[in-house]
């Protein structure tokens, strides 16, 4: 019976440090040397502290700055250890729900504004995390902001056309704007 357990205990404790510790330290060494700025978080940086990471999106509650897509995560909105989607489907009650809600608070925000809303601002990722609105998104909200913030609207329109950026990867999907990085750029315009 030992003869048996032996071999097999040896084979669980080898695999464990491969798989466990080697490989990732690997990796992760790899990555840091290869892409250091990606491995390390992709935290954007204002006056030498961390305001938030490229590829997370966050929460911007202010009216005069330009609001992420909603998160679907739990217990809180954009926590980053519980990446997920709302996983309900389009004729959940829940979901609609949801939407109306936002939707609501979108007019709410902006009055005057009768565009339609484009439902990227109403509807969260898959991930719950996503960085990024569509242009669309960013131009329904530009008159809001620039009104907020007292700049003219071809002034907020030229930073949303300034942090646009193409499609990932160049094959699929429209352009999309990071709202960090615009409304840190939208922050500098003052």
């Amino acid at each position: 019976m030992l003869a048996l357990l032996r071999p097999a205990l040896v084979v669980f404790f080898v695999l464990s440090l491969v798989t466990g510790l080697g490989y990732p330290l690997l990796t992760t060494g790899v990555a840091k040397v290869l892409f250091p700025y990606q491995a390390s978080g992709s935290l954007v940086l204002k006056d030498g502290k961390a305001v938030g990471s490229e590829r997370i999106g966050q929460s911007f509650s202010d009216p005069s700055h330009f609001w992420s897509r909603p998160s679907a995560t739990a217990p809180m909105a954009y926590n980053a250890s519980a990446s997920s989607g709302s996983n309900q489907g389009p004729l959940n009650p829940a979901l609609l729900d949801a939407i109306k809600t936002r939707v609501a608070a979108l007019r709410a925000a902006d009055p005057g504004n009768a565009e339609p809303v484009p439902a990227d601002l109403v509807t969260a990722s898959a991930s719950g995390l996503d960085p990024h609105i569509s242009v669309a998104a960013a131009e329904y909200q530009a008159p809001r902001v620039a009104r907020l913030r007292n700049l003219p609207l071809e002034r907020v329109r030229a930073l949303i056309a300034e942090h646009a950026e193409g499609s990932p990867h160049g094959i699929l999907g429209d352009q999309r704007v990071n709202v960090l990085l615009l409304n840190l750029a939208l922050d500098s315009a003052h």
